[in-house]
């Protein structure tokens, strides 16, 4: 996938498009006209968004996962798609084993003389920087922008005047503050900053944790977005200015109020061709992670109103239901998909390594129609907390099923591979060759993230390698695994399994492969389909 993944890319999305469209597990399109929130119930972090011609595209943060920098496509602000990464692979080793909660955080989306932009803060490392002509197509190589430490949620903006500017927030746990935003100018390619800088806002005392900021022009005044008071709790402020270091006036313009929507926050605005508003943002719901709303906006006096303002003071509170945009194109209903047959040149876009991945881990040639999971040795196999080589996906939904169909015939003596559902806590469902034959055992480790290994709580003996794993996810966050050797009765194994989210990140769903031997011959387990209902 390093080398050729690029030259297969479009194919690939085409197969799988052309796939006929599995019952989707979350629906916001009603289909009369109006959509329900979340638009997405998946953990797409710290979303931002844009419209270029009848096009929306948007992408969040990824934090350790690779590739990272997801983009999706809307034609109306509802039906998602994933279409691509903006980031591949990371360049360095610094992402060669799994670096939960770091990496890109909160980016910020942009389109400028015909070049997409994204910017992003690594909280350990800086600010960064990547572009393209076409979202769908090969993104640049990251730059580094700035090197900081704790600089974090940067936002650019290309004024009249030529001049490139870029506003970031701190995080408080490397820069021992998190209340304060900082208006930086850049050369006028945006590839490096210059010494012009200033910290132009305070959100104390009234506005703690002031993060996520995105930077807007309307009408000769400056407009800041800005979340603050947290992630679960929170609320979204807005700053204005006529002129760009300030001062800066401020409203809160959204709020939980009496909804059940906690922390109605972080996003993006965006304007249609017919000039309506529209605010995208998400929602903390552990453990699914971090879902994506969309919020009616309007202008009332210079200043936006976000979702519904029943008090008219100007601070509006999240809609569940509402008329849907008005756009000429009518999209087919879509959300992002997790489904994958394995039939194309490359896996669905849904997956994502735990770290930097590389070619021996997996194959989709050795066997075609199959992903081929090769046995890799990592120290720490003892948890698969630490563990690479997972290929995973976010939670679709409030609940759903997932079924593989996996064949671990050629696996050797002490290798397994299975089915895990990856969190703060996990449990796995584990396929091992053995002389026994082949044991398939459902592993559970709590507190995975402080160190702990995975301890197996039953397992059962089975006469061959071929195998149905089966994850139930259940509304109360519960997980249920079972297996079959048939594809058809499916036999419960274990307890109910609490899912808990990861670090920054909702609950994962994957597939994994690994051999307890360094050295010597690997063997390798094919997955048919990895299904989601």
């Amino acid at each position: 996938m390093i080398n050729a993944g690029r030259f297969f890319l479009r194919f690939a999305f085409l197969i799988f498009a052309l796939q006929p469209a599995a019952a989707q597990i979350w629906q916001p399109d009603r289909g009369d006209g109006t959509y329900q929130n979340p638009v997405i119930w998946a953990d797409y972090s710290d979303p931002d968004l844009i419209r270029v011609g009848q096009d929306f595209y948007m992408t969040a943060s990824s934090f350790n996962a690779v590739p990272a920098l997801p983009i999706l496509h809307s034609t109306d602000l509802v039906n998602w798609e994933i279409i691509n990464h903006a980031v591949e692979r990371f360049p360095d080793s610094y992402f060669d084993i799994p670096q939960h909660g770091k990496g890109v955080w909160a980016p910020s989306l942009r389109y400028h003389d015909g070049w997409f932009y994204i910017y992003w803060g690594d909280p350990d490392r800086g600010i960064f920087r990547v572009r393209t002509r076409d979202p769908r197509g090969e993104w640049s190589a990251p730059v580094l922008v700035k090197k900081a430490f704790g600089n974090i949620d940067p936002c650019p903006l290309w004024d009249e005047d030529g001049k490139v500017y870029l506003v970031h927030a701190f995080a408080n746990s490397r820069a021992g503050v998190s209340h304060v935003l900082q208006l930086q100018e850049l050369t006028p390619d945006g590839a490096s900053v210059t010494a012009n800088r200033n910290i132009i806002i305070s959100g104390l005392p009234e506005n703690p944790t002031l993060e996520g900021p995105k930077f807007y022009k309307r009408d000769g005044w400056y407009y800041i977005f800005a979340p603050a008071g947290g992630v679960a709790t929170g609320w979204q402020m807005v700053y204005r200015s006529r002129n760009i270091w300030g001062p800066y006036q401020e409203r809160r313009v959204l709020e939980q109020g009496k909804t059940g929507i906690n922390g109605p926050h972080q996003g993006g605005w965006v304007t249609l061709e017919n000039g309506e508003d529209w605010f995208v943002h998400f929602q903390e719901k552990q453990p699914f992670g971090r879902i994506v709303h969309l919020q009616p906006m309007r202008w009332v006096d210079g200043w936006p109103v976000m979702g519904l303002d029943e008090d008219g003071d100007g601070t509006g509170e999240p809609v569940a239901r509402f008329r849907k945009p008005s756009v000429s194109a009518i999209p087919p209903a879509k959300t992002p998909p997790g489904r994958d047959e394995f039939d194309a040149s490359r896996f669905n876009p849904a997956w994502q390594w735990q770290a930097n991945f590389y070619p021996h881990w997996y194959s989709m040639t050795d066997n075609p129609g199959y992903l081929r999971l090769n046995a890799v040795y990592h120290p720490s196999r003892a948890s698969l907390w630490m563990v690479p080589n997972i290929l995973a996906q976010k939670i679709p939904g409030p609940q759903f099923t997932a079924t593989v169909k996996l064949d671990g015939a050629n696996l050797k003596a002490a290798e397994s591979a299975g089915l895990v559902m990856l969190g703060l806590d996990y449990a796995a469902l584990a396929l091992t060759s053995s002389e026994e034959g082949y044991r398939l055992n459902l592993i559970v480790c709590e507190n995975a993230d402080q160190g702990f290994s995975g301890q197996s709580t039953g397992g059962v003996l089975l006469t061959s390698g071929l195998v149905y794993l089966r994850a139930v996810f259940s509304e109360d966050a519960k997980c249920r695994f079972s297996f079959s050797v048939d594809g058809s009765n499916f036999i419960k194994i274990g307890e109910p399994f609490s899912v808990r989210e990861g670090r920054w990140i909702g609950a994962k769903i994957g597939l994994f492969a690994l051999s307890a031997q360094e050295t010597g011959m690997k063997g390798f387990a094919d997955v048919d389909w990895f299904r989601l209902e």
